[in-house]
């Protein structure tokens, strides 16, 4: 079944998508410190595919393109650590646990604060932090992409077989059309990467696209 799926959405194009800006959203996935900055943990694991895909300029690139067209980014973050959180929880995902006891993502520390670069800018929407990889999941993203018409969401950002992965597949299931920016988002490994753009991403994405041939789809003006 798989390999069905994956033949199909190869015929699946970008020439086929039109990014209208009034019902077209970009998703731009924990665009802190620790995912992006160089000293950043996150950034120091996936570092080598991102700069094989020259993740950064991609985004740079998305990012100045959505915003000139028009279309809304919301910023999906991941949950920053305060005091008690994942006190007497019962089911810790290896995630929680390094978050809980190696320091990562500590609210108020470095790799917790917003990129200086690739943060939100004014009229981005800021949605509730997800606690464990889906940025759907216990937050307000569909709420609020309901509430801007939003009927096409675009994702970018950090990690592709985690985050990334989780939010595009919770987007279809609640009936968005999705689509990835292979080389503007990264993963752990060369396998990771291709697992989550050739395997999986094709079971759930409408649309699996590089940055150029995204802004080649974009609305202009």
């Amino acid at each position: 079944m798989t390999g069905i799926i994956q033949r199909v959405a190869k015929g699946r194009g970008v020439a086929r998508t039109e990014y209208e800006r009034e019902r077209t959203g970009l998703i731009l996935i924990d665009p802190y410190n620790e995912f992006l900055g160089e000293a950043g943990r996150v950034w120091q694991m996936v570092q080598q595919v991102a700069e094989s895909v020259d993740l950064r300029q991609h985004l740079r690139e998305v990012l100045e393109a959505v915003r000139a067209a028009g279309i809304q980014v919301f910023v999906a973050p991941h949950r920053r650590r305060r005091p008690g959180d994942f006190d007497n929880w019962k089911h810790l995902t290896g995630g929680q646990r390094a978050i809980q006891s190696g320091g990562l993502l500590q609210y108020g520390s470095w790799g917790a604060q917003w990129h200086a670069e690739f943060g939100p800018q004014p009229g981005d929407v800021i949605t509730h932090e997800h606690w464990v990889s889906g940025g759907f999941a216990n937050t307000d993203l569909d709420f609020q992409l309901k509430q801007h018409g939003i009927e096409k969401i675009i994702l970018v950002g950090l990690v592709a077989h985690t985050c990334v992965e989780s939010t595009g597949r919770f987007g279809a299931e609640l009936g968005y059309h999705v689509t990835l920016v292979k080389d503007a988002t990264a993963a752990a490994s060369q396998e990771a990467m291709h697992a989550a753009h050739e395997i999986t991403g094709p079971t759930y994405a409408h649309s699996i696209v590089t940055t150029g041939e995204l802004l080649a789809a974009l609305p202009t003006g």
